[in-house]
């Protein structure tokens, strides 16, 4: 119920005596009838003010209707979410339950009855998760080990499938595959909740078009930025750039790109602890579009991320040891360990491939499909404690370099501060200023986090500032913990850069269609084709203008490297018809058949 200043708003009753067949004026979100349409307006004015506050969520500063449809914060509709992920139980759930006094592993069959009286048939689970014999047991039987799904992971796919939170709307390849509505009201003009009018009138239609010129004179203006669908011409607008076209020349098929960027991306931030030195995504690509079965970076992978879960001693270590597999990787035996990993995910896609694997043709697959087994792998390696270790290791480095960061913005505010009016402090410098702050109680910090600070306040004038900037931004950079997109254009496009591929990557709203920009003419003309009237678009090219020196060099030094490799994929064409023959290692688009792994374990 929305409040005015603090306090409950009573709505008004319909007028005395109303005959049925008068004409009257009604707001369309309080059902509240006026017979005078002055009255009418001056009502609605008031509702359109931003002075209610919603009685629920205690939000203030909203219009009526804003108040009427406030929606949860982001922390309250996590939590929300959350307790309901934990106590929702469906069919073919694995978990476990009390059985004769103990804990045995289950698999719900089959949910019987609604309600807080639901009852829930469930396999009791033997050897190989084979279902021996049924029961049924209550709700307060189950035993969930752990939640589903992390808080973090949780709030970051929140984000990533919602465009708006007032109130929350589901992203449109989202709500277009599970069937969920997202068409807002008819009257709204943009994201702030402000309403155009078209109200509704008991009957009469010149009634309907009386209020509609009338409500020209009190339509309130647009305040943008709004949603960037909504956004209409103006005439004093900046002329906008036509937006270049995307390349789309993978090897790969395109539904299958974001696989590709996902496995490369993690096997290269992770390569220290996987063992696995680092490879191009151009190589990857040729490497998993072969037909060789055996291909030195592909057998790699797989081996790395092998030993990563026999490492952690999880899922898949138990299962090899179910089926008293050596646990020993090699280049002979890499592809029954794929087979043995495709039967314990137990994916319908996956288990008519097994024999083809098995027989050693594992080159032979479509190459969709060897990005889908590589994708389940990588997805199977980050539940490992070792990459969760290394996770919170770059998270607690990040807090460090934050909190660097912020104090190197207090002692420019506070120099500043000192310079503007004038003070010294008996011609002490800059530099005893900052040593005697850091031995302050206040400013005192422990271990790997006091060493980062002290590095980075050491100079603070000169040469020393662009340092200190250049060293947060670099460290940000390098823990970032996952890759996110810099933001997405009015249709929901997202795009991406990773900082060792010299491209911008584009992926649509269904994410079934990448494509990307490769010079940084096409980045220019990317940037001037965006409309920053719409807060997508605005918030993309602030992103963009703050990595733009970052972005154009990987993009020109990735134009470079292009042409580089086609000048001598063109000698070594002309060389070719000179000579009889020639080895492929020596073309350069072969080259991911010279790949050493330099870090692999002896």
């Amino acid at each position: 119920m929305p409040l005015l200043k603090r306090t409950t708003f009573s709505l008004l009753e319909p007028p005395e005596n109303l005959d049925p067949s008068e004409k009257v004026f009604q707001i369309r979100f309080t059902k509240e009838m006026f017979r005078d349409y002055q009255e009418y307006l001056n009502r609605l004015n008031l509702y359109r003010q931003k002075v209610w506050t919603c009685e629920v969520s205690g939000k203030s500063n909203l219009t009526y209707e804003e108040a009427l449809v406030c929606t949860l914060s982001l922390t309250d509709l996590l939590e929300k979410v959350y307790r309901s992920l934990l106590l929702d139980v469906s069919e073919g759930l694995e978990l476990h339950a009390k059985k004769d006094g103990s804990e045995a592993a289950c698999k719900i069959m089959k949910v019987i009855g609604s309600g807080s009286t639901k009852l829930y048939e469930v396999g009791w689970l033997g050897q190989d998760n084979a279902v021996v014999n049924t029961s049924v047991v209550k709700a307060d039987d189950l035993i969930r080990k752990k939640a589903p799904i992390g808080r973090n992971t949780l709030k970051m796919f929140i984000r990533d499938s919602t465009s708006k939170k007032s109130p929350w709307i589901v992203n449109a390849d989202l709500a277009k595959k599970y069937g969920i509505d997202t068409e807002p009201p008819e009257d709204i003009v943009n994201g702030e909740g402000l309403y155009k009018g078209r109200k509704r009138f008991a009957n009469g239609e010149d009634a309907s078009k009386k209020l509609m010129e009338d409500e020209k004179q009190v339509e309130l203006p647009v305040k943008y930025p709004i949603d960037d669908l909504l956004v209409k011409p103006a005439a004093d607008d900046p002329v906008l750039s036509k937006r270049p076209p995307l390349c789309r020349d993978f090897r790969v098929p395109i539904h299958s790109v974001g696989d590709l960027l996902m496995v490369w991306d993690f096997c290269l931030s992770f390569g220290r602890l996987l063992c696995l030195s680092p490879f191009s995504l151009s190589d990857l690509e040729t490497a998993i579009c072969n037909r060789e079965s055996n291909l030195v970076l592909v057998v790699e992978i797989h081996a790395a991320l092998f030993h990563l879960l026999i490492k952690d001693e999880g899922e898949y270590f138990t299962f090899l040891l179910n089926k008293k597999k050596i646990l020993k990787v090699t280049l002979v035996t890499w592809a029954e360990y794929v087979c043995n990993f495709l039967e314990m995910i137990r994916k319908e896609e996956f288990s008519s491939k097994v024999s083809t694997i098995r027989r050693g043709h594992y080159g032979l697959l479509d190459t969709g499909l060897k990005l889908k087994i590589l994708r389940e792998l990588v997805e199977e390696a980050i539940t490992t404690s070792a990459v969760r270790e290394k996770i919170n290791e770059w998270i607690d480095q990040q807090h460090a370099l934050a909190a660097a960061k912020r104090e190197d913005a207090r002692k420019n505010k506070e120099e500043q501060k000192l310079n503007m009016e004038g003070v010294t402090e008996n011609g002490k410098n800059h530099t005893e200023t900052i040593q005697n702050d850091s031995e302050c109680p206040k400013n005192q910090h422990g271990g790997k986090e006091q060493n980062d600070l002290n590095i980075i306040l050491s100079s603070k004038t000169g040469d020393g500032k662009m340092f200190v900037k250049k060293h947060l931004e670099t460290g940000m950079e390098q823990q970032s913990v996952r890759p996110s997109h810099l933001g997405k254009d009015r249709l929901y496009n997202r795009y991406w850069f990773f900082r060792r591929e010299g491209r911008l990557f584009v992926e649509s709203a269904d994410s079934k269609e990448w494509g990307y920009y490769s010079s940084k003419e096409e980045l220019d003309a990317l940037l001037g084709s965006f409309n920053t009237k719409g807060i997508r678009e605005r918030a993309l090219k602030r992103q963009l203008d703050k990595s733009y020196d970052k972005i154009s060099n990987a993009l020109e030094k990735g134009s470079k490297d292009v042409e580089r490799k086609t000048l001598l994929e063109e000698v070594d064409l002309r060389r070719s018809t000179r000579v009889h023959a020639q080895p492929k290692e020596d073309n350069p688009s072969m080259s991911f058949l010279k790949y050493i792994n330099k870090w692999k374990q002896k």
